[in-house]
């Protein structure tokens, strides 16, 4: 929030947003299915959560497991492991993932893997509304 107009509105908001509450309210709201996840180690242990998130024991060994300072490569000038909370994050890592399987099985160069990647990525993003 440090780049916010109001930083302290942003700051309250961001804690609000990843708080213990928030959470619950989006799982009695919402499902719990639809908790944002990757904000608290807390929600990976609440039992509803569990049930409604078949993939939530991968998603808290693939976070545990996440190394920072090692997140890429090759090796590259920022730290930081990427996760967007986005619903169109899914469709994104496919396309990538379907990229990068077909670079590592020689069927396409590493290049044109990382161009149709990014193509991939701005359409989605773009259909949704996210830039034009």
């Amino acid at each position: 929030p440090a780049g916010s107009k109001k930083v302290d509105a942003a700051q309250k908001f961001v804690t609000w947003a990843t708080s213990k509450d928030y959470i619950n309210l989006v799982g009695k709201t919402n499902g719990w299915g639809a908790v944002p996840t990757g904000t608290r180690k807390s929600t990976y242990a609440n039992v509803d959560f569990l049930k409604a998130a078949r993939f939530a024991k991968a998603e808290k060994t693939a976070i545990d497991s996440a190394n920072p300072n090692d997140a890429s490569l090759p090796k590259s000038p920022y730290v930081g492991v990427q996760f967007a909370a986005i619903p169109e994050f899914q469709a994104i890592g496919i396309a990538v993932g379907q990229q990068m399987s077909a670079a590592l099985a020689g069927k396409t160069s590493v290049d044109e893997a990382l161009k149709a990647s990014q193509v991939a990525a701005d359409r989605e993003m773009k259909k949704a509304g996210y830039y034009k």
